[in-house]
């Protein structure tokens, strides 16, 4: 009595949520395919909050007994297909396939897979969500939704019709569905596939790690060690290429246990979601007192940001300019426009400062990524541990630092095919992956293309041992000398910033007294600014301004034209033409933006277009000389 209930509830439901429409519509493509299948496959859109309401008991059964519960709707289609006659070709209630499509489970704790906590549950069968960012996706392959079995010996009653049909379950491997070794339950002869029956669908492999774990590419140190696993998500059917490398999505699946090589707990996908980025309310009290007070000028709020960040690895007043172009890059980490990075290229002598202090920066923001020397910067590919013949597609830390920033160390370490690689994506703001059918097993090649949406950071250092060993002679006035890597790729940096020790801008004595002072108690705040705007005041403001909508006003529009024009024609002789990039536009844009955006602006103003142009202006002396070397 119980189970008919639940079945007049799932009728009920089916007929109020629009449902049962639905799979009359889909039975009409079966049906008008005049083609018989093994198995015929319906999704079916649950919403639990509508179910529990309507009956409790199958309601239950749909969150805590999945696999019932789709018995529980098979057999109310199967009626309904008899009754209508909507499937003349189908005979068996077995070969209904459905597949319950939640759209939510209900908030509560026991209900969430936290990736960061063991052991995880993949016994009980039943739905958990998860939200995880994608690191590794494979190629599309295929698997068997369903196939016919008859049994071998022509006598049986068996041998004919539709009484064996195995369909894929969450969790079964490819064997489990189909393989040599099943026997006729009536006679125990062995049973043999009717292949002409076989209903194959896609299959897609993801790994995803909880947004937590990105400590671990952050240069993060809190002096306890700690260790993050990926979880392995089954996509099929509708949801392949629903998942994109370096996204963050939340995913409503049934754990269970793959035995391959190793024994490992995955996740057959039901429902997928991409997860928006949080967006702060608002700023602190006193970056909203300092906006008030500098009010009248539209520079000096700025001045101030760059004076006084960062002050727990830097003194306040030095290495201005490279803290307000490494505030500006972080504001245009705002993921929309592929357009809008600022890439930063920055030569010293003082290394271990200048990493110290990209390091902090990097973690201010969600996906600041350190690239390790002992990974890759660009996706690379092996071949998947779970024996599909897909072949996997590692992320590299570019994808992984989408929407954010790519700190990529020193310049000169990278060989030479990394650098040209760098060079592309820096450009193309794209990376393909080729894939060698011959090398993977495939009949043809594949090459698949990624949109690279960070920024880079890097520095080149000027005493290192290789530099003193190669020295350009035909230096310009005021022009780097960057020979250590190809030219090219300098020119495809937005910003290249000298922070030379030495000089006026940057006094020894402070920065060896903050050394000293951090070396005997390096959690002690040792300037006012320190304590009046903490590091949680600078993520708040970073994310606040990322989010902002911002438009040029016709002024600003005007003079940044203007500027570029005349620039370019400034620095073209008849035999090179032009030194500025086809790019420099691009990159006087994204300045401007940035500069309005942390003035927490939605206008681009003249004012703004002015320090573009300056610090712009500044990043060319140093690429190609003073203007009075032309």
């Amino acid at each position: 009595m119980s189970n008919l209930k639940m079945k007049e509830a799932a009728l009920i439901y089916l007929d109020r949520s629009g449902g049962l429409q639905k799979f009359i519509d889909d039975c009409k493509y079966y049906n008008d395919s005049k083609q018989s299948y093994a198995v015929y496959r319906f999704n079916v859109l649950i919403n639990p909050s509508d179910i529990v309401e309507l009956d409790a008991e199958l309601g239950n059964h749909i969150l805590h007994q999945p696999l019932k519960a789709a018995q529980v709707f098979q057999s109310v289609c199967y009626i309904a297909v008899k009754t209508l006659s909507l499937i003349g070709q189908l005979q068996t209630e077995t070969q209904i396939n459905i597949v319950l499509k939640l759209t939510h489970l209900p908030p509560l704790p026991s209900y969430c897979l936290d990736l960061c906590e063991f052991p995880r549950d993949y016994t009980s069968q039943r739905f958990y969500t998860m939200q995880g960012i994608v690191i590794a996706m494979t190629t599309v392959t295929k698997y068997t939704q369903g196939a016919r079995f008859l049994c071998s010996d022509e006598a049986c009653p068996l041998s004919k019709g539709f009484q064996y049909v195995r369909v894929h379950v969450p969790g079964a491997t490819e064997s489990a569905t189909v393989r040599n070794d099943f026997l006729c339950n009536l006679c125990s002869s062995s049973l043999q596939e009717d292949r002409k029956f076989r209903v194959l669908g896609d299959k897609q492999i993801v790994e995803i790690i909880t947004a937590k774990s990105l400590h671990a590419f952050q240069g993060y140190c809190n002096n306890q060690p700690f260790r993050f696993q990926s979880l392995t998500v089954f996509l099929r059917d509708e949801s392949v290429n629903k998942m994109n490398i370096g996204n963050e999505y939340k995913v409503i699946g049934i754990p269970t246990c793959v035995k391959t090589s190793q024994t490992a707990v995955c996740v057959e996908a039901n429902s997928i979601t991409f997860c928006i980025p949080k967006v702060p309310s608002g700023i602190s009290d006193n970056f909203r007192c300092l906006l008030s007070l500098t009010s009248s000028s539209c520079w000096k709020f700025t001045a101030i940001l760059a004076n006084i960040f960062a002050s727990q690895i830097v003194p306040p007043g030095t290495y201005n300019l490279l803290k307000l172009c490494l505030l500006m890059s972080l504001v245009q980490t705002h993921n929309k426009e592929l357009e809008n990075c600022l890439d930063i290229l920055i030569v010293t002598s003082d290394t271990l400062l200048i990493d110290r202090l990209l390091n902090f920066s990097i973690n201010l923001v969600p996906r600041g990524i350190r690239h390790s020397v002992s990974t890759e910067i660009f996706p690379t590919l092996s071949r998947n541990k779970y024996g599909t013949g897909a072949v996997s597609i590692q992320a590299g830390s570019a994808l992984l630092a989408k929407g954010g920033i790519c700190f990529i160390g020193d310049l000169a370490t990278h060989k030479k095919d990394k650098l040209e690689q760098l060079q592309s994506a820096v450009e193309s703001r794209s990376i393909t992956v080729y894939i060698s059918g011959k090398k993977f097993g495939d009949d043809v090649d594949q090459q698949m293309t990624f949109p690279v949406q960070c920024s880079f950071w890097s520095f080149l250092d000027m005493d290192s041992p290789s530099r003193r060993n190669i020295q350009k002679t035909n230096m310009l006035i005021g022009q780097m000398d960057c020979s250590l890597i190809p030219a090219n790729l300098v020119e495809s940096f937005a910003l290249l910033i000298n922070c030379n020790e030495s000089s006026s801008c940057h006094p020894l004595l402070p920065t060896v007294q903050h050394t000293l002072k951090k070396a005997i108690d390096p959690e002690g705040l040792l300037y006012l600014a320190s304590k009046q705007f903490t590091t949680e005041d600078f993520e708040k403001l970073l994310a606040f301004a990322k989010n902002l909508n911002v438009e040029f006003s016709l002024e600003a529009e005007r003079m940044i034209h203007g500027y570029y024009l005349a620039s370019r024609r400034i620095r073209t002789d008849s035999i090179y033409g032009s030194k500025l990039s086809a790019s420099a536009l691009k990159y006087l844009v994204s300045l401007s933006e940035a500069h309005a955006r942390l003035n927490l602006r939605n206008k681009v103003l003249k004012e703004d277009v002015l320090i573009a142009a300056l610090l712009f202006e500044t990043s060319l002396t140093l690429k190609y000389g003073n203007l009075l070397s032309y």
